[in-house]
């Protein structure tokens, strides 16, 4: 079958080739793809020569063959897959039914392959804030997929937020979607927030930290600038701001996505999560739009089509 391989050339980080056809075990189902969307671990893992590691962690498609245990969706059902080890970028992939979630009549492909993981990290980061419901967010690192669904529901769930994003990245959607827009986190006050989910690292995460009010949670589920966040004893000490450190990691809950990528699909079905696409296209473009993913130039998620 026709899949996107792996290159290990700088540039050009996938080509189509040909992988090995899917096997499903009694309890996968076998899905015919039909499109997927890209996120930076495809990137990062792309860029680093993890092995043979193909692209697709997310992707939407038709179960050809349900599992032959029973479980899970059954034939002819449309889905959508969320796949940690990646491979979805393919015609055909085995899925195990905690990873997968029936897509509802009317929502369109593209949305519905560009939720599971960006959703499921805004969805579980919400939960680990607790109840944000008259409480004021400082975010840091979300002018991509994740930020928008992350401000959205926070929004909706009745919080105050405002986005720490430099002025040449896209922002003006996170202001579409409910929050305030800061270029850098010396503008944000002191002691003003009762949560910081921070996800840049470097000057700006060590910054964030002091922004939280006394008794505070700083919620750490990411370092895209590479540099790791420094917090200062002595000076946190200072300033009264004794606060809560929570390494957070989207994963905790287990191998069974397929609840919260249902809650997602629903929420977007009935209008009250918006995606915001950056790119659609084919395949045969994965390359050309990792390179843009990598610079930060899309605003939204990716997502591409399978072509016959």
């Amino acid at each position: 079958m026709r899949a996107l391989i792996p290159t290990g050339r700088t540039g050009a980080l996938v080509e189509l080739g040909t992988a090995s056809e899917p096997v499903p075990g009694p309890g996968e189902a076998l899905v015919a793809v039909e499109a997927f969307s890209l996120n930076r671990p495809d990137f990062l893992y792309l860029a680093a020569g993890q092995g043979a590691y193909r692209p697709g962690i997310d992707a939407v498609g038709t179960v050809e063959r349900a599992a032959a245990d029973g479980s899970g969706p059954k034939a002819g059902q449309r889905v959508v897959l969320h796949l940690p080890g990646g491979g979805a970028a393919a015609e055909r992939v085995a899925v195990p039914p905690g990873r997968l979630a029936v897509v509802p009549d009317g929502l369109e492909t593209t949305v519905a392959a560009a939720l599971p993981l960006a959703g499921m990290v805004a969805l579980r980061l919400l939960r680990a804030a607790g109840d944000v419901r008259g409480r004021r967010l400082l975010a840091t690192g979300v002018t991509g997929g994740v930020g928008l669904f992350l401000v959205q529901l926070a929004v909706a769930a009745g919080a105050s937020v405002t986005a720490v994003a430099r002025p040449d990245d896209p922002w003006q959607h996170l202001i579409e979607a409910g929050a305030k827009v800061i270029h850098t986190v010396e503008e944000a006050a002191t002691g003003a927030y009762d949560v910081v989910l921070e996800s840049v690292g470097g000057r700006t995460g060590s910054q964030a930290a002091l922004k939280l009010r006394t008794g505070g949670l700083f919620l750490w589920f990411g370092q895209a600038g590479a540099e790791p966040i420094e917090l200062d004893f002595f000076r946190l000490f200072e300033g009264g701001q004794g606060l809560t450190l929570r390494h957070f990691v989207h994963t905790e809950g287990g191998p069974d996505d397929s609840r919260d990528m249902a809650e997602l699909l629903r929420l977007a079905s009935s209008g009250q999560l918006r995606v915001e696409l950056g790119h659609r296209g084919d395949w045969a473009d994965t390359a050309a739009v990792l390179e843009k993913l990598a610079r930060g130039r899309l605003k939204g998620k990716a997502v591409l089509t399978i072509s016959a």
